[in-house]
């Protein structure tokens, strides 16, 4: 299994593109702000390919981090995060 090489990472608290071009989503880290909801990571903008849904909890100061394995989740034109309110995003992406 390999691993990716020059990871680097963006954060955001507001949905929208979080990264602009294609890239591997290695790993992320939530912090859910008291409001329960999903956090949708997509593949083409606000209406692309949904690639990974993650359920989150109304509990908030609980940070969710998960290291995806291998080479990650491929996305190929960008990836478009939906968070529920108050809740942010760091990903690692290489």
């Amino acid at each position: 299994m390999s691993t990716l090489t020059n990871v680097f990472s963006e954060h955001n608290d507001a949905t929208g593109t979080i990264y602009a071009g294609p890239t591997n989503l290695a790993g992320y880290q939530l912090a859910p702000g008291g409001t329960a909801g999903e956090v949708v990571f997509r593949d083409g903008g606000a209406s692309g390919t949904i690639r990974l849904t993650i359920n989150v909890p109304a509990t908030p100061l609980t940070p969710i981090s998960t290291l995806i394995p291998g080479n990650g989740i491929r996305f190929s034109t960008n990836i478009h995060v939906t968070l529920p309110a108050a809740t942010a995003v760091t990903i690692f992406c290489g």
